[in-house]
């Protein structure tokens, strides 16, 4: 039984040997980030040419420097899955009902919301509408890897949602997107959305780092030790993620910075519904799982999936269907800008909230 006259613990000492015990990398990330919007922005708008070049080529429809980014990004945390004992997890009656929960709140609560917002903040804005929907139907599989591990989530739980998040994409993805603009909100456009280009872009934007890192583990456990593989080769390759973030927020600021600069109003009028959503649906999600009794871990690792988003893939949707000059491509543009910074800030107030209480 502890004693009652024992010094309460200095919240502000381990705040701060917290902060100091991250590595330089993790310590600035708002800076880096915020640096790597001001340049991006920067160069697309200073360099024309810039936009254009990078969106030449492209990998499943995504800009190939955008794709490899996200590919770098997404193979170290993958690496951190064990995979050799992971169908023993889903024996579990409670990982069952954590997905269970996870799949109501990223598929039926956030994509419902977020038409809410999108008809309240834009009933006059047809183009700018439907972005932000099709935004609300496309579930992080990327980014939320990086703000569950640095708000110290359990990252191969994350892993495990990311995965079953890509596959329901592939299935729900282009049906629910008709369901949403067509039937829903009643669209007579005649412009509909293709089921093989969600499938494909999923399918390798996922594809390629699992196999990768799935590879990389049968391999350094038969040729090096299962020792090596789990705490040096991981430790050396996961700065990649936050550089590769970094790189991936740069280009994609950099393709699309000058059309988010020259439609200023229409970028304020996204970005309210956008700020409601990230704030409402992480705050709710993570109410909800303190109160369930979750654990600081896992309440957090379904707070960030709920209210994150897939740009990239909405992004490519959204040119590939309705052009990179329309109002539904500036919207999916939007998202990063108001995600990345407004996240951020969550995670920063989450692992404060987290030292404050002792919330293990």
């Amino acid at each position: 039984m502890s004693n009652p006259t024992a010094s309460p613990p200095n919240i502000e000492a381990t705040n701060v040997s917290s902060f100091k015990a991250l590595d330089w990398l993790d310590r600035f990330l708002a800076l880096w980030i915020l640096l790597a919007i001001i340049i991006g922005i920067l160069l697309g708008n200073f360099v024309p040419s810039t936009g254009p070049a990078l969106e030449r080529v492209k990998f499943f429809r995504v800009s190939i420097p955008i794709a490899i980014g996200l590919l770098i990004m997404m193979y170290p945390i993958l690496c951190k899955v064990q995979y050799e004992t992971l169908h023993l997890a889903f024996s579990h009656k409670q990982l069952c009902i954590q997905l269970g929960f996870s799949i109501l709140l990223n598929w039926i609560v956030a994509p419902l919301f977020v038409l809410e917002l999108a008809w309240a903040f834009l009933p006059d804005q047809s183009g700018l509408r439907k972005g932000l929907v099709l935004v609300g139907l496309a579930r992080c599989i990327a980014m939320v890897l990086i703000w569950t591990g640095i708000a110290d989530g359990d990252n191969e739980y994350c892993a495990i949602l990311v995965a079953v998040n890509s596959i329901l994409q592939i299935v729900l993805y282009a049906p629910l997107a008709i369901l949403f603009i067509k039937i829903i909100s009643r669209s007579d456009s005649n412009i509909t959305l293709s089921y093989s280009t969600v499938a494909t872009s999923v399918a390798a934007l996922l594809g390629i780092p699992l196999g990768a890192a799935v590879l990389t583990r049968w391999i350094l456990r038969r040729t090096v030790s299962k020792e090596w593989s789990e705490m040096e080769f991981l430790k050396r390759v996961a700065p990649w993620s936050l550089i590769s973030l970094l790189y991936s927020i740069l280009v994609l600021f950099a393709s699309q910075g000058r059309q988010v600069v020259h439609q200023i109003v229409s970028v304020v009028r996204v970005s309210a519904p956008l700020i409601v959503y990230f704030a409402v649906i992480f705050s709710i999600t993570l109410l909800i799982t303190h109160k369930l009794g979750f654990g600081h871990k896992l309440s957090v690792t379904h707070s960030f999936p709920a209210a994150s988003n897939n740009f990239e893939l909405a992004i490519a949707i959204v040119v590939a269907t309705y052009g990179a000059n329309s109002d539904q491509a500036l919207a999916a543009t939007v998202g990063p800008l108001m995600e990345v910074p407004v996240l951020l800030g969550l995670v920063y107030a989450v692992r404060s909230f987290a030292h404050r209480r002792g919330w293990e």
